[in-house]
C-alpha cells in the first residue's frame, strides 16, 4: 500500500497506529521525536508522514515547517487541537490533511488513501518540465541539473530552490515568495536558511555573489536567475 512514518510520542499510541497500518497492509516506520521523524525523512523518503503534535522535543507546528524544509512528501496532523484557527494555521503551514483524537484505525487509513490518491492525481496532472537558461539544465521530473553538460550535485533543497529559480528565468524572486513557495514557511523572520542553500548552490556552479553568472542577488529585493552575459 504505502510506506508512512508515523510520528508520536505516546509508546502505546503508538503502537495501535503501528499495529492497525500494518494490518491495513502498509509498510510503517514509528518515531517518537521531531529530531528522529526529520532525521527519518532526510535518510528515506516514505509515502506519507503522520505528525503528532505533542511532541516532548519540539512543537509539532515547528517539526512541520522544518519537515517542509526538506521534504514536499503528504503530511496528515493528528491533533487534541480543534479550533478552526489552529486548524488554518496548520493547513497553510504546509499539512495536507488534520485528524481530531481520538480516531480509529480505519479512518486514518482512509484518510491516507484520500490523501496519496489526491496527490497522486495532482501529479499526473501537472506534467514535469525541464527549464534551460544559458548552459543550465533543470529536469524536474527526473530531479537532476546540469550546467554545460556537467551533473550538478546538489542537496534536495538546493535542487527545489535552483528549480523555482529557472521556472522564472529573468524574474526578481522575493525572500518572502522563496520561504512560503520553497521552504513552506509563511513567515519571514530573521531566517538565514536562504542565504546558506544560495551560498551552497553558488559554489557548487562555480560562481560566487561577488561574482555572479546565473544566481544574482536584487538588493533589498530578492534574487533572480539570469543566463549568463
Amino acid at each position: 500500500m504505502a510506506t508512512v512514518l508515523l510520528v508520536e510520542d505516546d509508546h502505546v499510541v503508538r503502537g495501535a497506529m503501528l499495529r492497525s497500518l500494518t494490518d491495513r497492509g502498509h509498510a510503517v516506520h514509528a518515531v517518537g521525536t521531531a529530531l528522529d521523524a526529520l532525521r527519518r525523512v532526510a535518510a528515506e523518503t516514505p509515502d506519507l508522514v503522520v505528525l503528532d503534535l505533542g511532541l516532548p522535543d519540539l512543537d509539532g507546528s515547528d517539526a512541520l515547517r522544518m519537515l517542509r524544509g526538506i521534504t514536499d512528501v503528504p503530511i496528515i496532523i493528528a491533533t487534541a487541537r480543534d479550533d478552526e484557527q489552529s486548524v488554518v494555521r496548520l493547513l497553510r503551514a504546509g499539512a495536507d490533511d488534520y485528524m481530531i483524537k481520538p480516531f480509529t484505525g480505519a479512518h486514518l487509513d482512509a484518510r491516507i488513501t484520500t490523501v496519496l490518491r489526491r496527490v497522486g492525481r495532482a501529479s499526473r496532472a501537472v506534467q514535469p518540465a525541464v527549464h534551460s537558461v544559458g548552459g543550465l539544465r533543470v529536469d524536474v521530473g527526473e530531479r537532476s541539473a546540469h550546467l554545460d553538460g556537467t551533473a550538478l550535485a546538489l542537496t534536495r533543497k538546493e535542487f527545489d530552490l535552483l528549480a523555482y529559480l529557472a521556472a522564472r528565468p529573468g524574474r526578481v524572486v522575493s525572500r518572502r515568495e522563496l520561504l512560503e513557495e520553497v521552504w513552506r514557511q509563511p513567515s519571514v523572520g530573521e531566517d538565514q536558511t536562504i542565504d546558506v542553500h544560495l551560498y551552497w548552490l553558488r559554489r557548487k556552479m562555480g560562481e560566487s555573489a561577488a561574482k555572479p553568472r546565473y544566481l544574482r542577488t536584487v538588493r533589498g529585493v530578492g534574487f533572480r536567475l539570469v543566463a549568463p552575459d
